[in-house]
């Protein structure tokens, strides 16, 4: 049944399960498939080789929602307490909140659960790859509204060059980030069944895309500017948060330090981990950039809604929960073996 649990036997070797959820120079530590709901929620106490891929971003999300909560008092403070939050001002801030948020929840939640059957396994982490997609959205819409690529630059730059990219800027830049972000759930789920061998490569280098269209922005803006006072915090911190992600890519392509002793990191300090700890360190960074932004600005460009934030990142949502489903049903058609995250 779904909430029984089970009386909790000693962890498996990587030679006691299916090959379909070993990970790589990870020997022990290992649950059996068919933990309950109940089963899997204790596991979160216990010394599994998940207990700290799921711990390392569920605590993240109270250290997220701290940053965003003492960012809000000091707002609230300026404005005399009148609850600027609720301002459609700060729209796209919430939507980028909500696809951090969702991030390192639905993160946490797939390593956890994901021992309960391979079905599960399987939605779990097709779920994962499409909440990384959302943040990199949330993340595209805080910066099309609180980031002006042309602040600071030099007015002898050609008019026309101005009006043609901010023209492509304004029209095609959402867009196409969100269909950057559905190529990028599609290739990450279509890995668990093919080139399996380079799978945690590919889906790095896969995600390189959304992360270089999303940055436009901010790439258009150091290249452009003339005044380096304008930019400088926004290019400290983008700077780090560049550094983090650099290094999370390298844990997770490398599998460093479990690949030079396998077996000693099996529980604590894999490279998953690590993983996790610079994707949300790059994340904390990407957030004081966000916030720096704001705090300069008066007023926006461009008027956010809710249908321009909120409804973007729910059709977004809507079209992943399809593709997921329809993956999910697919692959389990054929009974093809299923690969590890």
């Amino acid at each position: 049944m779904l909430f029984r649990r089970r009386s909790q036997g000693s962890l498996l070797r990587h030679t006691e399960v299916p090959a379909a959820i070993t990970e790589c120079f990870i020997l022990s530590g290992y649950r059996c498939l068919g933990y309950s709901f109940s089963d899997c929620l204790f596991s979160a106490f216990q010394a599994t080789n998940e207990t700290g891929n799921f711990w390392t971003h569920f605590l993240a999300v109270f250290i997220f929602g701290y940053h965003c909560v003492d960012f809000f008092w000091q707002q609230d403070a300026a404005a005399g307490f009148c609850l600027p939050c609720f301002d459609p001002f700060y729209y796209p801030f919430w939507t980028y909140v909500a696809g951090v948020c969702g991030l390192l929840i639905v993160s946490s939640m797939a390593h956890l659960f994901s021992s309960m059957s391979m079905v599960i396994r399987e939605i779990c982490f097709c779920v994962d790859y499409g909440a990384i997609s959302t943040y990199t959205v949330g993340s595209a819409l805080a910066y099309f509204y609180y980031i002006n690529p042309w602040v600071g630059s030099s007015p002898q730059l050609p008019l026309n060059a101005y009006n043609q990219l901010d023209c492509w800027f304004e029209v095609l830049y959402i867009p196409l980030c969100c269909l950057v972000a559905l190529f990028c759930t599609l290739a990450c789920c279509h890995t668990r069944r093919h080139w399996q061998k380079q799978c945690y490569l590919i889906r790095t280098l896969v995600f390189l895309l959304p992360f270089t269209l999303v940055s436009l922005p901010i790439f258009c803006r150091l290249l452009v500017t003339t005044s380096w006072d304008s930019t400088q915090s926004l290019a400290t911190s983008f700077f780090r948060h560049c550094l983090w992600l650099a290094a999370s890519a390298a844990f997770n392509i490398t599998k460093i330090p479990e690949r030079l002793s396998p077996g000693k990191f099996d529980i604590w300090g894999s490279s998953h981990q690590c993983f996790h700890f610079c994707a949300f360190m790059s994340i904390l960074e990407e957030l004081r950039m966000i916030q720096g932004e704001i705090e300069g600005l008066e007023n926006l460009l461009r008027p956010p809604t809710f249908l321009s934030t909120f409804g973007v990142l729910l059709l977004l949502q809507g079209f992943i929960a399809f593709m997921v489903c329809w993956l999910v049903l697919h692959y389990s058609s054929k009974g093809k073996k299923l690969e590890t995250n």
